[in-house]
This record gives structure tokens, C-alpha cells and sequence, in this order.
């Protein structure tokens, strides 16, 4: 089984940080015990001093080389994932998308009926390169500019019911789509560095809501521990 981790700031991570795909590599290790890969087209973190995708420099030395990969980027949403995905997933045979997207779209780019149609786009095109690809997409969670510009807040709650209501419309036995729930207990005062990007325990808390969702709906590995 081969997974592709597919996200914004959150999912890439900046120098130094584990990121949530270490935590998720750590739980398939586990419970899976071989017989998946992470893949990707890129493996660096963002280097915020050289504002820009360059460093290597992973907070855990134990995490592979070979499953650092990912389709991640500071400043990416829906609307730049959609044109790429298809061809990314032929290069790397994915079976699996995990994906986080949208609060950037919903902050710089686009409205909530946009960013659903970019992300509806993103799973037909995902889909023209694996007709059997399963996705797994986790709700928009609202950072620390939700709590003083209710609009955003609005758009926010708004863009997550249309990412459920697509879920639902577009859900089929050959490819599977799961909507994970919001990671349970997350608190950006305490679970991220800046009230939006995750530190140690939101990482933890963004892969168990990966890794659960998985679980319960497909048996896919076992319920998440964290692990370091």
C-alpha cells in the first residue's frame, strides 16, 4: 500500500519540526508492520529563514529518508493541488491520499463554494489516474484568526460542511472517501506553536485523526498510541 500525505504549512512542517507524517510513519510502522510506503514527489521542509522549501533538517533523526516523502506546501491549497494531482499520482502509484487542505485557500485564495469546487476537482482528477484510490480528507481547522474575524470563522464552518456534503455525493465502493473527524481535544493555544502550525502534541493528535478515522472505517492498522 502505497499513502501520499497531501497538505498546506501543516503537512510540510518547517526545519526542525517532526510533522505529523513522522507520527503517522511511526503508527503504520507499528500496526502494520511493513507492506505500505510513504510516497511523494517531495521530501524537504520549509525553511522559514530562507522562505522557501530547503531544509532537511527533520526533529527526528529516525525518520527514513525514504518515507519523508510528500506532496505538501507552505502556502498551497485545493487550488494548487488540483492541477497536479493526477499526474503526481501516477508518478508514485498511490493508493491512498491523506489529505489536509483548505485554510489557506479559505485565508488568501478562495470562498468556501470555491475551495469545495477546487477540492471536488482535486478527487475527480485523482481519480482519472486511479480509478480504485482511496482519499481520506480531515476538515478545515480554524486557527487563531477565527477567533477575531468572524467572516473567516463563517467560511471556515461553511467550506467544512460542503467538504462533508462532497464526501457524501462523491463516496463510491471502488473509491472510497473517508472524512475524518476533527482531531479530538485540539486546542491551537496549546497544540500548535503559533495558532495555526502543530506542534509536538498536535501532530500526535492531527495523525490520530488520520490514523482512527482509518481504522474504524476500514480496519486499516489499529486505534493510534502515541509513540515518542
Amino acid at each position: 500500500m502505497r499513502l501520499m500525505c497531501v497538505g498546506d504549512s501543516m503537512t510540510i512542517g518547517r526545519a526542525g519540526d517532526f510533522t505529523w507524517r513522522f507520527r503517522m510513519w511511526q503508527h503504520l510502522e507499528a500496526t502494520l508492520g511493513g507492506g505500505f510506503a510513504l510516497v511523494g514527489p517531495r521530501t524537504e521542509l520549509y525553511d522559514t529563514e530562507a522562505g522557501a522549501p530547503l531544509s532537511y533538517a527533520y526533529g527526528a533523526p529516525s525518520f527514513p529518508a525514504g518515507a519523508r516523502a510528500h506532496l505538501a506546501g507552505w502556502g498551497e491549497g485545493w487550488l494548487h493541488m488540483a492541477p497536479v494531482i493526477a499526474d503526481t499520482v501516477t508518478a508514485t502509484r498511490a493508493d491512498l491520499l491523506l489529505v489536509s487542505l483548505g485554510l489557506i485557500d479559505l485565508g488568501f485564495y478562495t470562498d468556501s463554494a470555491q475551495t469545495a469546487r477546487n477540492a471536488r476537482a482535486f478527487i475527480a482528477a485523482a481519480r482519472t489516474a486511479n480509478p480504485r484510490i482511496g482519499i481520506v480528507l480531515l476538515p478545515v481547522i480554524p486557527n487563531v484568526r477565527a477567533e477575531s474575524d468572524a467572516p473567516f470563522a463563517a467560511e471556515c464552518e461553511r467550506f467544512n460542511e460542503l467538504l462533508a456534503k462532497a464526501v457524501a455525493d462523491l463516496d463510491e465502493a471502488a473509491s472510497p472517501l473517508l472524512l475524518a473527524s476533527r482531531p479530538t481535544g485540539y486546542d491551537i493555544h496549546t497544540d500548535t506553536y503559533d495558532g495555526t502550525h502543530p506542534g509536538p502534541s498536535g501532530e500526535h493528535k492531527l495523525a490520530a485523526a488520520f490514523a482512527d478515522a482509518m481504522h474504524q472505517a476500514w480496519g486499516l492498522g489499529g486505534p493510534y498510541t502515541p509513540r515518542g
